[in-house]
């Protein structure tokens, strides 16, 4: 069985950004907790699902994603000062440690989707937070191991996401 459409899809792997020293590692989905996701339906960058097709079980990878076809470029948009009025609550006091640069700060839009803003800047009068997926602007480094490859069940497809081991329980 080949990585395609519709499969669900058990990997290991290692997540990188930058190039040659200053390569730093991000994220590592091993063996013990690998990443368990229907192709085509996960979310993920369509790139990264892109570059397994054709695997098989067992079959190691690397490639790249860039920044546009990952998580997208910087956008200077999705960086919004908000006033500091807007973090006090307790006395008019903002709570110790929440506006630590790096932080994130959970959001709700107009509509009621929820987002997380990145603390990156702390002024007297405003906090500046960033909206971009955190690794937004980032060529992104993949190498792993397909662990696992089965149809997805029919539940699966209609719900959008893996059930039972490595997925979600019902």
């Amino acid at each position: 069985m080949k990585v395609e459409s519709k499969k669900v899809v058990t990997a290991s792997y290692e997540l990188y950004v930058g190039d040659g020293e200053d390569r730093e590692i991000i994220e590592v989905s091993d063996e013990s907790d690998p990443i368990v996701f229907i192709h085509g339906m996960s979310g993920l960058p369509e790139a990264f699902e892109t570059n397994l097709i054709g695997l098989s079980l067992g079959d190691t990878f690397e490639f790249s994603v860039s920044a546009e076809e990952g998580y997208g470029e910087v956008d200077t948009e999705a960086l919004i000062d908000f006033p500091i009025e807007n973090f006090k609550i307790d006395e008019g006091k903002v709570p110790d440690g929440m506006l630590e640069i790096g932080n994130f700060i959970p959001f709700s839009n107009e509509e009621g989707h929820r987002m997380n803003g990145r603390v990156v800047e702390v002024h007297p009068d405003f906090v500046m937070l960033d909206f971009n997926h955190p690794l937004a602007g980032e060529t992104l480094h993949f190498k792993g191991k397909i662990l696992a490859i089965r149809n997805a069940n029919p539940d699966e497809i209609s719900h959008g996401h893996v059930h039972g081991h490595g997925g979600v329980i019902h």
